[in-house]
């Protein structure tokens, strides 16, 4: 397992019952796992002292209860990434902290390249991959098909002093931007993709990874540069193993390009016991 363990603004103190105890700055959340399924002790006392904690309806959805001042949003650091945090409905706060790792492996692979490099960001969210690329010196395409997201992402860019680096806010279809860049014969160096198990596009498209992923995939080896460096693929569905994601990039990007696939959870240690939270699962091609 690949552990997130450099951030100092984010920790996650325990977990129990289904549940994450974890600090965001100096704010204490509360938030529902459901990889959680053991029932240790709730022995860490910010347990009794969270600012806010999500709660599940049982028809769905959720809200948050807010325990003590909790600000609408704050902003938190990670090396050299200053990065907006909001408690949102569906109990996200907009980073997935996890992904650190990639970010860091990322950013590394550019900086040694050597050479300009062109990243593509699929499903990037709030854009904590595109502002590590930003800064490590790449130029980035950030696609998302939420309006609000992109907005969020650039907010991410400023803070972290990258608005003014070369990138394009897309708020788009993923698919259909791809087959757009097919057409106009653009390419890129870095493919990163983050998709979601099921969602909508902004024409009411639907997707579900299950189904999509491989097809995507496929599409996306079009729009790779004839010295490419890296696709990686980032997984929360409990049904798609990294090594199902790795077999994937390996019928599909070796074949073309060679280089090598690996494929592992990625994970953030948890401070009162010691141990590691799995958080979803990754898998990476890159060149040789």
């Amino acid at each position: 397992m690949r552990v997130a363990d450099g951030w100092k603004d984010y920790e996650l103190l325990d977990c129990s019952d289904g549940e994450r105890l974890e600090r965001w700055g100096d704010i204490i959340l509360i938030r529902p796992d459901p990889q959680v399924i053991w029932k240790t002790p709730k022995k860490h006392p910010m347990w009794k002292n969270a600012n806010a904690r999500y709660l599940r309806s049982s028809t769905g959805g959720g809200h948050w209860e807010v325990l003590r001042k909790t600000p609408d949003s704050w902003r938190i650091k990670y090396k050299e990434l200053s990065l907006n945090v909001k408690t949102m409905g569906f109990k996200h706060t907009g980073i997935f902290p996890e992904q650190a790792v990639n970010w860091d492996y990322t950013a590394e692979l550019i900086k040694k390249a050597g050479r300009p490099v062109r990243v593509l960001n699929l499903f990037s969210y709030t854009g904590g991959a595109t502002v590590a690329c930003l800064k490590a010196g790449a130029q980035v395409v950030h696609v998302d098909a939420s309006k609000g997201m992109v907005a969020w992402a650039k907010e991410n860019a400023a803070a972290s002093s990258v608005a003014d680096r070369p990138v394009r806010w897309i708020v788009d279809d993923c698919i259909k931007f791809v087959q757009r860049e097919i057409r106009r014969g653009n390419k890129y160096d870095i493919i990163i993709m983050d998709p979601p198990s099921y969602g909508r596009g902004p024409g009411g498209e639907v997707w579900k990874l299950e189904d999509e992923v491989y097809s995507f995939v496929e599409l996306c080896t079009k729009v790779l540069s004839d010295d490419p460096l890296m696709v990686l693929i980032n997984s929360y569905t409990t049904g798609l193993s990294p090594a199902v994601m790795q077999y994937i990039l390996g019928a599909l990007v070796v074949p073309k390009f060679g280089g090598e696939v690996t494929g592992s959870e990625i994970g953030l240690p948890v401070t009162r016991t010691g141990m590691v939270l799995p958080c979803g699962a990754s898998a990476i091609w890159k060149k040789k």
